[in-house]
């Protein structure tokens, strides 16, 4: 089981090693045995990787967007192509079930290539009248944009960030989580593969240490950053320092108001996918669960019959569907939110601990007897732990769901789809769900409000936060002047 790369980094269009970078040891989360042994870059290379994106990038934004495009499109078509490879590799870096990274990882990755290279002939500016002169606008790439990954879905963020940066005429530099480094090495060399010219997608390794001098170089035009609230106060304070522009992808503590009048069944699966998949795992869940008092307890016992599903084994193996945490210190921090829990009088109805094996795993677990206060509804988790309260009207939800820092997402189950849409018309968040949960497709956009970012991912809009306006007035007449 060892997924050893060619060399740690990705520069200028080869594999590159430098072993006198500090060890990073990748672990396969099931049973903590090393997969690969890796090295942070050195400055040396982090200035390597980004004077050959500074240099390709002017060449690459004078290239025919068409041609461009041609390029993701066969890079998504290559990815779909080695789709169990890739998902293989995003389970050993990951600990995801290989049943879940067959149809979520790589194919959401190639979805990006294949949405943003078709977009790429199609970036568009205005024109405008003011008498006889008239003006017009261009959008042009901002140039060298790093990208910082985050450890729950190394493939599909490598690609969300690289796909439309790449698309506009932008050169990436890119830093894969430290405890996640595999993916976004493949990614590059099939970018490569589908032609793209040297320089233009680099990755490099390393802690935190890496991000912040790649957020501090003064060649870098922007930083996307996929990761924790804390992680993004301070990327997006270094950044704006230096006048940069920022994406920040982050975290949140979102609410699923399910309603009485709710298919029971839909709601259910929702509620699992919301909290479950990725072993929760991931920033968008909706992990504060509101059921209107009167589906509360058919909702609870169903929920309960349904985790009876749950399949724990070797994630390898396609009959597993719920993995363990991917990082030891991630499952440290559910484990001790678990006993705080406890501590303010949760019921846990589902779970609630450390499973008996190797690796680090954690029961899907289900707690009640929640007040809005406690920690555990406040606080992100980011682990299998679903917090579940009763609500009777829809105002008290709606009150209840937007008492929060965050604004990622939110999700709504309904029979009533009038009551539906008015309830996410008055909801503070940046992705909202009506009757479904967590559905991110490449055309629609993704991203959150309040302390959960800045900016969006995924879908046209993100041409733009790859991209500034330029301005041209075109005089049609003569000059007039005061002397």
């Amino acid at each position: 089981m060892i997924a050893q790369p060619v060399a740690s980094h990705f520069i200028d269009g080869a594999y590159v090693e430098d072993a006198t970078g500090a060890e990073l040891l990748s672990l396969y989360p099931a049973t903590g045995a090393p997969v690969a042994r890796l090295h942070e870059a050195t400055p040396a290379l982090i200035d390597r990787a980004l004077a050959a994106a500074q240099r390709a990038q002017a060449e690459w934004a004078a290239t025919d967007p068409t041609a461009r495009g041609r390029i993701l499109r066969r890079a998504a078509d290559l990815m779909r192509a080695r789709n169990r490879e890739l998902s293989e590799l995003e389970t050993l870096d990951t600990g995801k079930p290989l049943q879940e990274t067959l149809v979520a990882d790589a194919t959401s990755g190639a979805d990006a290539f294949e949405f943003f290279g078709g977009l790429a002939a199609d970036l568009r500016g205005d024109t405008m009248g003011f008498g006889g002169d008239w003006a017009y606008t261009l959008r042009r790439p901002l140039g060298v944009c790093v990208g910082i990954g985050a450890w729950n879905y190394p493939t599909q963020i490598a690609c969300w960030k690289g796909a439309p940066a790449l698309a506009v005429g932008c050169a990436m530099v890119f830093k894969p989580s430290e405890t996640t480094p595999l993916c976004a090495l493949k990614v590059a060399e099939i970018l490569t593969e589908a032609g793209l010219p040297a320089g233009l997608y680099n990755v490099v390794q390393g802690r935190g240490e890496v991000g912040a001098a790649l957020t501090a170089d003064p060649r870098v035009a922007k930083v996307s950053l996929t990761g924790s609230v804390p992680t993004g106060r301070r990327v997006y304070a270094a950044a704006a320092a230096e006048m940069k522009q920022v994406t920040m992808e982050l975290g949140g503590k979102s609410p699923l108001l399910i309603f009485d009048d709710a298919d029971l069944e839909d709601a259910v699966s929702g509620a699992i996918n919301g909290n479950f998949y990725s072993s929760g795992q991931v920033c968008s869940n909706g992990t504060r669960v509101f059921v209107q008092a009167g589906l509360r307890d058919a909702f609870l016992a169903r929920l309960t019959e349904r985790l009876a599903g749950v399949v724990t084994g070797d994630p390898l193996d396609e009959a597993t569907n719920f993995g363990p945490m991917t990082t030891e210190a991630q499952m440290n921090i559910v484990l001790d939110h678990l006993e705080r829990a406890r501590a303010e009088g949760a019921r846990v109805v589902a779970g609630g601990g450390r499973m008996e094996r190797e690796g680090w795993w954690i029961e899907p677990t289900v707690l009640t007897d929640l007040t809005d206060d406690m920690i555990c509804v406040r606080e992100e988790i980011f682990g299998p732990v679903m917090s579940v309260l009763s609500f009777d009207t829809e105002e008290e939800a709606v009150a209840r769901a937007n008492d929060t820092p965050f604004g990622l997402s939110a999700g709504v189950f309904t029979r009533d789809l009038a009551r539906a849409h008015r309830v996410v018309a008055r909801l503070k968040a940046g992705s909202c769900w009506i009757n479904q949960y967590n559905l991110t497709p490449a055309g629609l956009p993704f991203g959150g409000s309040k302390a959960s970012g800045i900016g969006r991912e995924n879908a046209r809009v993100t041409l733009d936060h790859f991209t500034e306006v330029q301005s041209v007035y075109v005089g049609m007449g003569k000059v007039e002047s005061a002397f």
